[in-house]
């Protein structure tokens, strides 16, 4: 399997795993590109578990921390905001050629496009589009120092830091000169907003990274993003997401979870 040292990664979950780990142990590849890569991990026993690691090839590795993201998972478990339970963290290189941490496998639907969510009941969509707003209350509510989380990054000037994190992300991966990404990053720059408050943000809250089930979010993912700043900035986010029938019309529009309406 691209990405996992089988012998390796086996005996390494055979001796972490909460429970017992039991070869031999299937692999399977959930989630790739250029995102973290997420793996399926089923033993003899039909028990399973989720290993995350960086992408393959050269990456930035501020935006792979694998150490950070077990941090905060670990840290909102016990919150009312729904995270997998984490079983470990191989911060070393050792193991697998890169660190990987672990956590449960929650059994659900990851609502990527309008068709993952076209077998929901009205009434289950609209459940769920309540608790994804009331996830991301409780996110904002938890006070940072209380969970361990106050060091995460500064409280103050988040769209400064952000502006200038994917500025440079854009300076460091770019092969072609294109005005309009400069134009974008200098008005963004002259129109940034006040800040308003300072709370855990999530940074990419959307459905598509989210497990659902029966109306309700069964674990958010994907918290590689995850720093402390201002919280409208995650609401503005999943309301840009947010796509209401009627709203714009377009193949990419059509496509979304929310075009279903609920």
């Amino acid at each position: 399997m691209e990405g996992i040292n089988e012998r390796e990664v086996t005996r390494w979950l055979s001796e972490h795993v909460a429970g017992g780990f039991k070869p031999p142990i299937e692999y399977t590849l959930i989630a790739g590109g250029h995102s973290n890569l997420t793996y399926r991990c089923r033993d003899a026993n039909g028990k399973a578990v989720v290993l995350r690691r960086p992408p393959l090839g050269h990456v930035l590795e501020s935006a792979h921390d694998m150490g950070r993201e077990h941090r905060i998972i670990s840290a909102l478990a016990d919150s009312r905001v729904p995270v997998a339970g984490t079983h470990g963290l191989c911060a070393g290189t050792d193991v697998n050629g890169a660190p990987f941490y672990v956590m449960t496998f929650v059994d659900g639907v990851v609502p990527h496009d309008a068709a993952s969510v076209r077998a929901m009941p009205d009434n289950e969509r609209l459940a769920l589009g309540e608790h994804v707003a009331d996830v991301l209350a409780a996110l904002h509510a938890i006070d940072p120092d209380a969970v361990g989380l106050g060091d995460l990054g500064r409280k103050e000037a988040y769209l400064t830091r952000q502006l200038k994190r994917w500025t440079k992300q854009w300076q460091a991966s770019k092969t072609d000169e294109i005005p309009a990404m400069e134009e974008s990053c200098r008005l963004l720059e002259e129109r940034m907003p006040v800040q308003v408050g300072a709370a855990i943000v999530h940074g990419d809250y959307r459905l598509g990274n989210m497990i659902v089930g029966d109306g309700r979010i069964r674990a958010v993912l994907d918290w590689e993003l995850c720093t402390l700043g201002d919280p409208l900035a995650d609401v503005g986010y999943l309301l840009n997401a947010w796509i209401e029938p009627g709203e714009v019309t377009g193949a990419a529009v059509e496509q979304a979870p929310t075009a279903m309406g609920g």
